[in-house]
C-alpha cells in the first residue's frame, strides 16, 4: 500500500502544479469562441496551436528559436565568465568593495533596454550589440547574488574553520563557496530570465532572424496567431531554462539538508 499512497501523493503535486495552467488554457480557448473577448485580438488557443505545429513544420520556429538561444547563451555565459569571479573577489576583498560600490550603484540602476542605442552606436546593428546588451542586463544580478552570498555566510562557520586552522584559501574554498552556491544560483537563475527578456527586446530593433523578430514581424502584418506563437515558443523556453538551472542548482548543493515539498 505504500506505493499507492506515494503515488497519489505525486499526482497530487502534479495537480497542484497545473491547474492553474490548465484553467488559463481553458479561459484562452473558451472566452474568445463565446464573444467574450474579440477573437480578432486573442485567437482561441487551439488556432494557436494550429499556427506553431505549421511554423515546426516548416521550420521558420526552429531557425528562429536557434538564433535568439545563440545570442541568449552567448550573452549569459560571458555575463557568468565576468560576474561570477567579479562577485566572489569583491564579497571576498572588503577594500575593493569599497572602491567600487559607487560605480557598480550606478551602473546597476541603469536599465539595459535604455542603454541599447549606445551599444547599438558603438557595436553596430548586427549580434554584437544583441549579445552585449544581453550581457550586460545578466551581469548584475550574478554579480549582486554572489557578493550578497560571500558576505552573508554565519559567521559561526567562519570562526569554526579558522579555529580548525584552515588557510585563508581553503577557508575561501571549503566554507564560503559551498555556502553562497544557493544565493550565487538565484542570481544566475533570475539572468537566465532576463537574458531571454532582454534579448527579445533587442531582436525589434534591427534583427532578421530570432523570436523577437519573429513576433514583431506577424505583428507587423497582423498575423496574432503567429504572434501568439512565438510568445508561447518563448514562455517554454523560459520555463525549460528555469528548471534546468535548479536542477544544477541541487547538483551543486546536495550538501543542504532542504525539506520534503
Amino acid at each position: 500500500m505504500r506505493w499507492w499512497a506515494a503515488s497519489l501523493r505525486v499526482a497530487a503535486t502534479v495537480l497542484r502544479r497545473i491547474v492553474a495552467i490548465v484553467a488559463l488554457l481553458t479561459a484562452w480557448e473558451v472566452l474568445p469562441r463565446a464573444g467574450v473577448v474579440d477573437r480578432v485580438f486573442l485567437p482561441p488557443f487551439s488556432e494557436v496551436i494550429d499556427e506553431w505545429w505549421a511554423l515546426f513544420i516548416s521550420g521558420d520556429i526552429w531557425a528562429n528559436t536557434e538564433a535568439s538561444l545563440t545570442r541568449a547563451g552567448a550573452g549569459f555565459t560571458l555575463a557568468i565568465a565576468i560576474a561570477l569571479p567579479l562577485g566572489l573577489l569583491i564579497g571576498w576583498f572588503r577594500q575593493l568593495a569599497e572602491l567600487l560600490n559607487p560605480l557598480l550603484e550606478l551602473f546597476r540602476n541603469t536599465a539595459p533596454l535604455a542603454l541599447l542605442p549606445v551599444f547599438v552606436l558603438i557595436l553596430g546593428i548586427g549580434e554584437s550589440s544583441k549579445i552585449g546588451i544581453v550581457t550586460y542586463g545578466c551581469v548584475w544580478p550574478i554579480l549582486l547574488n554572489t557578493v550578497s552570498g560571500v558576505n552573508n555566510v554565519d559567521p559561526l562557520l567562519i570562526k569554526s574553520a579558522r579555529s580548525m586552522g584552515l588557510s585563508s584559501p581553503r577557508l575561501f574554498q571549503k566554507v564560503i563557496l559551498p555556502a553562497a552556491v544557493p544565493t550565487v544560483f538565484t542570481g544566475i537563475r533570475l539572468a537566465g530570465a532576463y537574458a531571454i527578456l532582454i534579448l527579445i527586446a533587442a531582436e525589434l530593433v534591427g534583427a532578421k532572424a530570432g523570436l523577437g523578430y519573429l513576433i514583431n514581424y506577424a505583428q507587423s502584418n497582423f498575423d496574432i496567431p503567429e504572434m501568439y506563437a512565438g510568445i508561447i515558443t518563448i514562455s517554454v523556453i523560459g520555463l525549460g531554462i528555469n528548471y534546468l538551472l535548479l536542477t544544477l542548482e541541487r547538483r551543486f548543493s546536495r550538501w543542504r539538508v532542504t525539506p520534503e515539498v
